[in-house]
């Protein structure tokens, strides 16, 4: 591995601050651990990400990226540990999800369409503002113990590289859209049902929509399962539904329409 990795990072060094450098990385992370897509986000805050690069085909383009930034990129698991406290390294996004990401609407109605077995990121922090996700993906299998080892061996160099080629990425012209989209989704939030639940009961969707279960939410709320629970059933019975999907529609509906 050593020799074959030395040769790749000698290439990486030589695409820095070039068009080639992402799809270099890509092809010398694969060189290791084989993977079927890459894509690379770049994080600010809450605002729109940054779609640094991906090799999908035009129609997995169109789920992973353009529907992705549509909305759904706000109750991703990547999104929020690059907004949270979860530090530099490779991440599994089973470690990084809440309890219950694979019984939640986003994975059921978004996430499952992707057909993917397993995604793996390099989560980086190039800067105080800047975080960048770079996601493997695998539609066959999940990665091994072994494979992760030696993501995590040449993390270090992922990283430093990352940094160094995305330290002066562009990132002007984008506060307005951002500012519009950010409060989009706030109100999307607030106004679901016509601006008929109250603030607590907006909350407990959001988190709901977000993966969590009902203990999770009660402790990140500081109330007991029992009364977040019953503001569930309040929500849908002044929304006028019955699921978790019903619930997750109208969440897209509304932020099209605010």
């Amino acid at each position: 591995m050593t020799t074959n990795w030395n040769q790749q990072t000698a290439l990486c060094l030589d695409a820095l601050g070039k068009s080639a450098f992402a799809a270099t990385l890509a092809g010398s992370i694969r060189s290791l651990v084989p993977y079927e897509f890459t894509v690379i986000f770049g994080y600010i805050g809450k605002e729109r990400p940054l779609a640094l690069f991906d090799d999908f085909s035009p129609e997995r383009k169109r789920l992973h990226v353009d529907e992705y930034l549509e909305g759904p990129y706000l109750i991703d698991p990547f999104f929020l540990a690059s907004t949270g406290d979860t530090p530099p390294g490779i991440w599994r996004l089973r470690e990084i999800a809440p309890d219950r990401f694979y019984q939640g609407e986003y994975f059921r109605s978004y996430y499952a369409q992707t057909g993917l077995a397993e995604e793996v990121g390099f989560l980086i922090d190039v800067d105080s503002k800047l975080s960048i996700v770079v996601s493997l993906m695998r539609t066959e299998k999940k990665f091994s113990k072994a494979e992760i080892r030696v993501l995590s061996d040449i993390q270090p160099v992922v990283d430093a590289l990352c940094r160094r080629h995305w330290s002066n990425v562009e990132r002007t012209g984008r506060a307005e859209a951002s500012i519009m989209l950010n409060q989009k989704v706030s109100d999307a939030f607030c106004t679901i049902g016509g601006g008929a639940l109250t603030q607590r009961e907006s909350q407990i969707v959001e988190l709901t929509l977000r993966g969590h279960s009902s203990e999770a939410i009660g402790r990140l709320l500081a109330i007991s399962p029992g009364t977040v629970r019953i503001h569930r059933r309040n929500v849908y019975s002044k929304l006028r539904i019955n699921s978790q999907g019903e619930l997750f529609s109208i969440f897209l509906e509304t932020i099209g329409a605010v």
